[in-house]
């Protein structure tokens, strides 16, 4: 890992094409933990900037800022359009989460989260689990999802909110939100990929299954009756839904012309790696679920929940994410124009009329 100086970092932000205004974006070195991590604030007009925190091995430190960029901009417009009184923000750690993620790592991220004095907090994402999320807290109170913030891992929250709003988008294309012998490719089998399989399996859909770790396949193979394919394979795959669940950037230039179902609509975070690929989506009559729309039900989970209660009202907002994409795909149909812009339309008249 080279290290980056303050002017080839400060190039590197504001020449960036992800760099969006962004309130604060921090370099992150501790020695001693090998930390090398990214924190990007992106906006704090509703509040706080709640975003999670990404532990990848990235090629590079630019491919790194760019993902921070892109997911942090990404939040801000999650938990506007969620109605949450949280501004956007996300933090990356250069790291392979099964080899270089240790307890003093994770314990070095929270001390340069608490330096913010709350500008930030941060969450589980990619590569974390609750139990580091636990070693976060040791060094920070500005972290969520844990034990003594109210209910733990956000992921079956996220996976809710995806079954939901799938739901809605197979009753806006179908003509009902059942899923009963509907075929669904799902890309990525993580946390929240595979609960989602499960809740998809249990609401009769067929499965199409696809992860980088041959365990997780194997085992939806064994529970769901799935079928699997490569990853790279997954977007092409002859079925009625296509459910993302990996990493972003997935759905562009190239995998677009291959994709085969009706609807796109998984948890994945930016999924389109251009915003043409958003238009090229619509032209070919495929409805994509906005991924900040439909992947809100973790961060509605850390933002709702308090220690001691139960997630009655989590749940309730989260299904509800749902009628917001109704309304989405409905303004999309009268207005046509693509779902992803009439979401982004949705955040800014709120964060305008903050």
């Amino acid at each position: 890992m080279n290290a980056i100086t303050p002017s080839v970092a400060t190039s590197a932000v504001f020449n960036h094409t992800e760099f969006d205004d962004h309130e604060n974006v921090v370099f992150v070195r501790d020695k001693k933990s090998g930390l090398f991590a990214i924190i990007a604030v992106h906006d704090t007009t509703l509040g706080p900037a709640l975003g999670g925190c990404r532990v990848w091995p990235y090629a590079s430190p630019e491919e790194a800022l760019t993902d921070a960029l892109r997911l942090s901009r990404g939040m801000t417009y999650k938990n506007a359009v969620a109605g949450l009184p949280l501004g956007g923000g996300k933090a990356v750690i250069i790291a392979d989460p099964r080899k270089d993620k240790t307890t003093s790592l994770m314990q070095a991220f929270g001390k340069h989260v608490d330096r913010l004095s709350g500008t930030y907090i941060t969450a589980e994402d990619v590569g974390v689990s609750p139990d580091d999320m636990e070693e976060v807290a040791k060094s920070t109170t500005h972290v969520r999802g844990t034990k003594a913030t109210g209910l733990g891992d956000p992921s079956p929250y996220t996976a809710l909110g995806v079954f939901s709003g799938i739901q809605a988008a197979a009753a806006t294309v179908f003509g009902s939100p059942d899923l009963t012998g509907k075929t669904v490719s799902v890309q990525g089998l993580g946390h929240v990929g595979y609960d989602l399989a499960r809740q998809l399996h249990q609401a009769g859909a067929k499965l199409v299954v696809s992860d980088i770790n041959d365990a997780n396949v194997r085992r939806a193979v064994e529970e769901f009756s799935a079928t699997a394919v490569e990853p790279d394979k997954a977007y092409a795959a002859e079925v009625d839904i296509f459910a993302p669940c990996a990493l972003g950037a997935g759905l562009n230039c190239d995998t677009i012309p291959q994709i085969k179902a009706k609807i796109v609509a998984g948890a994945a975070n930016n999924q389109l790696k251009t915003p043409e690929d958003g238009t090229e989506l619509h032209k070919r009559g495929i409805l994509y679920a906005p991924d900040y729309v439909i992947n809100a039900g973790g961060v509605i989970s850390i933002a709702l929940a308090t220690p001691g209660s139960d997630d009655t009202d989590v749940r309730k907002k989260t299904i509800a994410i749902g009628d917001t994409l109704t309304q989405i795909f409905q303004r999309n149909h009268n207005q046509n124009l693509g779902p992803e812009v009439i979401a982004d339309q949705l955040a800014l008249e709120r964060l305008q009329g903050h």
